[in-house]
């Protein structure tokens, strides 16, 4: 009577069973951080004074933040991971041959069903969509988990959530976990996996479920996760093929809640400021003028919502009063969407296109918005000052929604687009 969750902690910490409230001390398989995380968590590792990794193999560090440095604070951040990368031989992406931390080490064939991940990151969640057991934590934690191998939790319960019915067209996984988020707020999960399931689920693309569990945290939870089925399989297939474990919940498992929606009538999603439980379905948005667009990220930073958002900007133009911005999640992202001609689609249409970086979706670079202004963006946060001054605005929605923004210079329903 176990929950996929429990299912997998469990041999992580050498027991038969766990329950939710206990605490164990769980292995990890993967322990991950980035240039904004890494020199603080590096900065513990070294007072600790061990000297070594646990395992070389399975720490990993991504520029993706401030890379390529837009400054000498950022060139300095990169240099210490860096330098202590190459010192711990553990694995590295440089600027180049990397990408957006949470598309990038799927793609690399790094995340596997039922592992146990911990990243100084967010949204580590988002590595649920594999059915793996994935979740941020402060450097601190992230310097310990490097030396020891190791991570002390406590076991969280879980709420099932079942999403009949099919998608009507432009409605995505980003629209689901919106209207999950919208219906039981950004603390409806708090310290919860949220278990992911339906017809609904079942038809979503691999793309659609990573967009899924990215967001679980701005619900409150601890992890989103997916069974694994034909489709996860597949992918772990296409992206490295090793040995893994699988399990699934039981039928009799007992959870927290369940919670379940009727996905049949769904309109896209979109979520207003200041939160990202703000939402409402794109027939009640009104007239919302726009600055800026972001398509991108390690939300929808992915081929699948490059596709649909080339699919709108064909033979159009954004808008004169409206800058847009695009950003492949990886250079893999980069370089497939260039062989399909996703790229000159969108520079033709009078977008920008960047290298990977989350520079935007933290107000970093690449798109910082002055004050007055509104980005409307398929990242997964809109905070108070989240994009650059506090006095902007960010809209949150699917990159169809985006994309029919960017083309009318107002948030717009794709139906709205001709052709």
């Amino acid at each position: 009577m176990a929950t996929l969750a429990e299912k997998i902690l469990a041999p992580h910490c050498g027991k038969k069973q766990v329950k939710p409230g206990e605490f164990i001390n769980a292995k990890v398989d993967l322990v991950l951080a980035n240039d904004i995380t890494a020199p603080l968590a590096i900065k513990e590792f070294q007072r600790l004074g061990v000297g070594k990794v646990f395992d070389p193999a399975k720490v990993v560090m991504v520029p993706d933040h401030f890379c390529p440095n837009k400054d000498i604070q950022s060139a300095e951040q990169a240099k210490f991971m860096r330098e202590f990368a190459k010192e711990q031989k553990v694995i590295y992406f440089e600027v180049g041959r990397m990408g957006i931390e949470h598309v990038l080490l799927p793609e690399q064939g790094l995340v596997l069903p039922c592992q146990v991940i911990v990243g100084a990151d967010s949204h580590t969640c988002t590595y649920g969509a594999l059915g793996a057991f994935a979740t941020g934590m402060g450097s601190t934690d992230i310097a310990v988990a490097m030396t020891t191998g190791e991570i002390w939790m406590k076991v969280p319960p879980t709420i099932k959530f079942i999403y009949h019915g099919k998608l009507p067209k432009w409605v995505s996984g980003k629209d689901l976990i919106l209207y999950t988020i919208g219906n039981i707020g950004v603390d409806g999960a708090l310290y919860s996996v949220m278990e992911f399931s339906g017809e609904a689920i079942d038809e979503l693309s691999m793309d659609g479920r990573f967009t899924m569990a990215n967001m679980a945290i701005e619900a409150g939870a601890k992890a989103g996760i997916f069974n694994v089925d034909e489709k996860t399989k597949k992918y772990v297939e296409e992206h490295g093929n090793r040995l893994y474990s699988t399990y699934q919940s039981d039928k009799d498992a007992e959870y927290a809640n369940i919670i379940e929606y009727d996905m049949s009538k769904i309109e896209p999603q979109v979520a207003f400021p200041h939160i990202p439980s703000n939402t409402k379905p794109i027939s009640q948005v009104g007239e919302v003028k726009l600055d800026q667009v972001v398509i991108g990220s390690c939300t929808n930073g992915r081929l699948d919502d490059l596709r649909i958002a080339a699919k709108l900007f064909q033979g159009k133009q954004v808008h004169s009063e409206l800058r847009c911005i695009i950003i492949p999640g990886s250079q893999k992202v980069y370089l497939e969407a260039l062989r399909e001609g996703l790229i000159e689609i969108f520079i033709e249409a009078g977008a920008v296109v960047s290298t990977p970086t989350c520079g935007p979706c933290l107000g970093g670079y690449m798109g910082v918005l002055a004050a007055g202004e509104r980005c409307l963006s398929t990242t997964n946060r809109n905070f108070v000052g989240r994009m650059g001054s506090p006095q902007s605005e960010v809209y949150l929605a699917n990159p169809a929604v985006a994309a029919a923004s960017a083309i009318l210079g107002k948030i717009a329903n794709p139906e709205e687009i001709p052709g």
